[in-house]
């Protein structure tokens, strides 16, 4: 419907612009899509809340099955089980037969909802939701004074991240990442320098070490937490060939000290990227790789408006990427930075050479191979 604007003197002699009727199809539209996104909101949060609690790992093993049946299964109380399950099946995520009162995970929504799924497990995904809300005080609070919001306030942010790396980082690193690279795996059986910045509680690194014990492995992390998860994991499982440390990526001050360089979702959430990024290219040597693993979008807020799960991930840099790095008086440079941004960013930090990839089973990252 066209709209047209009305013109009335007003008391000052100024003219007063009438919207003409609102077109009734699109209001009610809008309204039904409103609907659907509080629906599909409070699924996402029993999602992971079947996650969390292992129900849906529970039911993806059993028949058609009652409350009962489920609650027993998984460990849990009838009475709260019974209620997500209503949830669950008002949502389609659960078929119901109420002849019998029975319940049952279809196989095709259990590929998608799984441990066993993973890595395309999205279940993990919807713990985000209830992570981000728990902070969403302080958003509001910084939307009306600025500032940021620090690492702290997130509780169980840590945990959820290493959760959502380990089925779309980790779990690839041996037959997918590492093998952009040609030669890359070669040089680690022989033995080589390896950092990886922002490693949170170091499980990519466990795995490597532990997979090339001619190599040398380094993990920095700006959280003491995730440090301390990370060192007493490698203690229990003996790797001599790995260390950990807090350090500060824009204070990081090592020339020519590593053969392979890891980011892993790590260089937007700085408050500093630029200066980091300085930092990493100082600290490879100069035959040396810096591979990159960040967020699959465009710098440019039109290009994403067909990407699968751009919402998602706004919100997520609106509610944490963004805010944690201006609480540090940073740039705040956002989860969709962009691949024009990183690429320019990358160049200005002096690599030369810059290939991007995309593996088939993360859609949502790109890998950046740089070198000087």
């Amino acid at each position: 419907m066209t709209m047209t604007t009305i013109h009335e003197p007003g008391a000052n002699g100024a003219a007063l612009q009438t919207p003409a009727p609102i077109d009734a199809a699109k209001t009610e539209a809008f309204a039904e899509q409103l609907l659907g996104m509080l629906n599909q909101g409070a699924l996402a949060l029993m999602t992971s809340v079947g996650h969390r609690t292992g129900l849906f790992d529970a039911m993806a093993l059993l028949p058609p099955a009652t409350s009962s049946q489920i609650a027993t299964a998984a460990n849990l109380s009838e009475r709260y089980v019974r209620e997500w399950l209503g949830a669950m099946v008002t949502g389609r995520v659960v078929a119901y037969d109420p002849t019998y009162e029975t319940y049952r995970l279809p196989a095709e929504h259990a590929a998608w909802l799984t441990r066993s799924a993973a890595p395309n497990n999205l279940a993990v995904l919807a713990q985000h939701i209830g992570v981000l809300a728990a902070v969403e005080d302080d958003i509001v609070a910084v939307f009306q004074q600025g500032g940021g919001a620090p690492y702290e306030r997130f509780h169980r942010f840590h945990e959820v991240m290493a959760e959502d790396s380990g089925q779309t980082v980790v779990a690839a690193l041996l037959d997918y990442i590492l093998p952009l690279a040609p030669g890359l795996t070669a040089a680690l059986e022989r033995g080589i320098d390896v950092l990886d910045l922002g490693c949170g509680a170091g499980r990519a690194l466990q795995l490597l070490a532990e997979t090339f014990p001619n190599s040398r492995f380094t993990g920095y992390d700006f959280s003491a937490d995730a440090i301390a998860i990370a060192r007493q994991s490698a203690a229990d499982r003996g790797l001599p060939n790995l260390r950990f440390a807090v350090q500060d990526a824009a204070l990081l001050n090592e020339a020519a000290s590593y053969d392979l360089i890891f980011t892993f979702d790590a260089i937007h959430d700085q408050a500093r990227p630029a200066t980091v990024l300085r930092n990493l290219y100082r600290a490879l040597r100069d035959d040396g790789l810096y591979l990159m693993q960040d967020i699959a979008g465009s710098s440019r807020l039109e290009n994403n408006l067909e990407h699968p799960v751009a919402p998602f991930l706004y919100t997520i840099s609106t509610m944490h990427c963004t805010t944690v790095s201006l609480a540090q008086g940073g740039e705040g440079l956002g989860a969709m930075w962009g691949k024009e941004k990183a690429m320019t960013m990358l160049a200005e930090a002096g690599f030369t050479r810059v290939d991007v990839h995309q593996l088939a089973h993360d859609p949502s990252n790109y890998y950046y191979l740089n070198r000087k």
